[in-house]
């Protein structure tokens, strides 16, 4: 029997680091605003039965008529006001999940080159070991530079990683983990981070380079960029005669 997945999408970004008035979610790529090209990559997974979209409160109505209902996300089960923080938006829309859910899938809103072979290894080792991060290896020389603004060390990167989405836990460690984090007044940087804080092990998994989350321009760009070889790709498949 499958299991259930639910994929919760915070999407409460600002401009701020994109030099825009507008929030980065919004932005047009390609024709699409970002957010409607990860939430069409999530729509037509075999893999993600429902999505929760958590946005901020003020957004509500816009994302709904000019989101969801024109881009026929069926997948969307509800559209939810935000938190003050990403933790507090996931929380919001874990507190929206029943024991029918197996799985939770938590994946950036603004990451969209998310594949479906990403998706199916994650859900795969959270089904496994419990709970999973999509990551890369550190290729750059890592140095640890404190306030004073000179290098105190330099770490070894063969055993650094990048931490991606998407994450994909066993829903009761999941809910579990952000009971304990409310409890101890944990604030994390991902939600591996609050499973971690639980004392259950995460396991990682290879996620990709290009699966990159878009902040500033330059990441707008590359994504664009992205999206123009991967069209270039399809119409040479599509164009090149079969023998």
């Amino acid at each position: 029997m499958k299991p259930k997945v639910i994929a919760i999408i915070p999407a409460g970004g600002s401009g701020r680091r994109m030099q825009s008035p507008n929030p980065k979610q919004y932005l047009f790529m390609n024709g699409k605003p970002v957010l409607v090209h990860t939430l069409l990559r999530l729509q037509k997974s075999s893999l993600i039965d429902e999505i929760l979209l958590v946005v901020p409160e003020g957004d509500l109505f816009f994302v709904r008529e000019s989101i969801a209902k024109p881009y026929r996300l069926t997948k969307i089960q509800n559209i939810i006001a935000g938190g003050k923080e990403r933790q507090d938006s996931v929380r919001n829309g874990l507190a929206e999940i029943g024991d029918q859910c197996d799985v939770v899938v938590v994946h950036d809103g603004v990451r969209p080159f998310v594949t479906e072979e990403m998706l199916s290894r994650v859900i795969g080792a959270a089904l496994q070991f419990g709970a999973a991060v999509a990551g890369v290896p550190v290729t750059d020389t890592v140095k640890e530079v404190p306030g004073d603004g000179y290098i105190s060390r330099t770490l070894n990167r063969e055993t650094l990683w990048l931490a991606q989405t998407p994450q994909a836990f066993q829903r009761r460690i999941l809910q579990k983990a952000y009971r304990k984090a409310a409890e101890d007044d944990f604030h994390g940087t991902d939600d591996a981070s609050l499973v971690e804080h639980l004392g259950t092990p995460v396991k990682m998994i290879r996620g990709d380079y290009r699966n990159i989350k878009i902040t500033t321009p330059d990441d707008l760009v590359l994504a664009e960029a992205f999206l123009r070889e991967d069209e270039g790709e399809r119409f040479l498949s599509s164009s090149c005669p079969e023998y």
